[in-house]
């Protein structure tokens, strides 16, 4: 995994540069807005872009926007010491993908880092379809026989691991460590109540039964759902 640094602030970027490395990234540092503009513009292997808010030459939110408009997909994670609501709207309209506020916790970075990640190679990734449900990575849309349905993010990422291993049992710690970086304590019912709200969605209007729940060990989707009995 290839990230890049655009971060002012040596001794930060040091840091950052250490701890990235530490964690298993491959990582570059740049320290103006410039540089990290002709870098990601060059270079497709990035996985995920850092940049600060306020690098000298050009900003962090010029560079995402210009990014954008030339139509490149990097995920971007934006690190400010702007707290107002109305800068990070305007750094998300942009096109930065997550913020941080600084200061900031590296265990928190470095989540937010991966899920990033896995959101960008997610999006090439080819649809799956089970039975008459269709999930596209790419778009993150989900559909039924033609029917779009409409799910938060996290029910998103949910739904795409289960149909992604059909047939296989996911356990809830698999569930936990992909979807919330293991964040969340596997004592909570927060996968249920997400799944509950899937199945609300995916299933009860078209009459099938697409997840089952295996107590005490996971979830499965079955090849073949069926209707609900």
């Amino acid at each position: 995994m290839r990230i890049l640094v655009a971060e002012d602030d040596v001794r930060l970027a040091a840091l950052l540069e250490e701890s990235l490395t530490e964690a298993g990234w491959t990582v570059e540092v740049v320290h103006d807005g410039r540089t990290a503009y002709d870098r990601l513009l060059s270079d497709v292997g990035i996985d995920v872009a850092l940049l600060d808010w306020m690098l000298p030459g050009t900003d962090g939110v010029t560079v995402t926007r210009r990014l954008r408009d030339l139509g490149l997909t990097t995920p971007v994670l934006m690190l400010t010491a702007r707290g107002a609501v109305r800068d990070r709207i305007d750094g998300l309209d942009a096109g930065a993908d997550d913020y941080l506020p600084k200061p900031f916790d590296l265990d928190e970075l470095l989540a937010r880092l991966r899920a990033l990640h896995r959101r960008g190679s997610s999006s090439l990734e080819a649809p799956v379809q089970v039975g008459g449900l269709l999930v596209e990575p790419a778009s993150r849309r989900v559909s039924r026989d033609g029917v779009e349905i409409v799910l938060s993010a996290r029910e998103f990422d949910i739904l795409h691991l289960l149909v992604s291993h059909a047939g296989r049992v996911v356990t809830r710690l698999t569930i936990l460590d992909e979807v919330w970086d293991g964040e969340t304590d596997l004592r909570s019912n927060v996968i249920d109540v997400h799944l509950a709200s899937i199945r609300a969605k995916i299933d009860r209007p078209f009459g099938t039964d697409t997840i089952t729940t295996l107590r005490g060990v996971g979830y499965r989707v079955d090849p073949s759902p069926g209707a609900v009995r």
